[in-house]
């Protein structure tokens, strides 16, 4: 099974989501089961079980973790988190959505159709994750 590591930072400026996200394809839908979990002052860790439906009806399997740092306190149940992905070109490699991502929790829109709250990384930091 595949890895993704999220991490969520809470105070970053906008200048970290590079101009290049708006340049890309959709090229499928990530929705991940999450667990449930508390949250401390300085941050939270929840685990990840995911299914990557490419747009040609593939599907792909991934096991991670989703961190948050920044003030998070308090209990949550377990969730799911659906994303559209997005990559420099249509015919993107098998695996190729796996790595690590960064992204900030503001609603701000950079470029066209993603949002601040958009994740980036994944093979060359090329795929972004729009949340649905």
């Amino acid at each position: 099974m595949r890895k993704l590591v999220f991490s969520l930072l809470a105070a970053l400026p906008l200048a970290v989501l590079p101009a290049q996200a708006q340049d890309r394809v959709e090229i499928g839908q990530l929705s991940c089961d999450v667990a449930g979990g508390t949250g401390f002052i300085f941050g939270s860790t929840k685990n990840l079980e995911c299914e990557f439906v490419r747009s040609d009806g593939q599907s792909e399997f991934y096991s991670g973790s989703i961190s948050k740092f920044g003030i998070d306190i308090g209990v949550t149940n377990a969730g799911v988190l659906i994303w559209g992905v997005f990559a420099p070109t249509s015919g993107f490699p098998t695996g190729g959505i796996a790595g690590s991502y960064v992204g900030v929790g503001t609603q701000a829109t950079v470029g066209v159709g993603v949002g601040a709250n958009a994740l980036l990384g994944g093979s060359n930091r090329s795929v972004a994750l729009q949340p649905r």
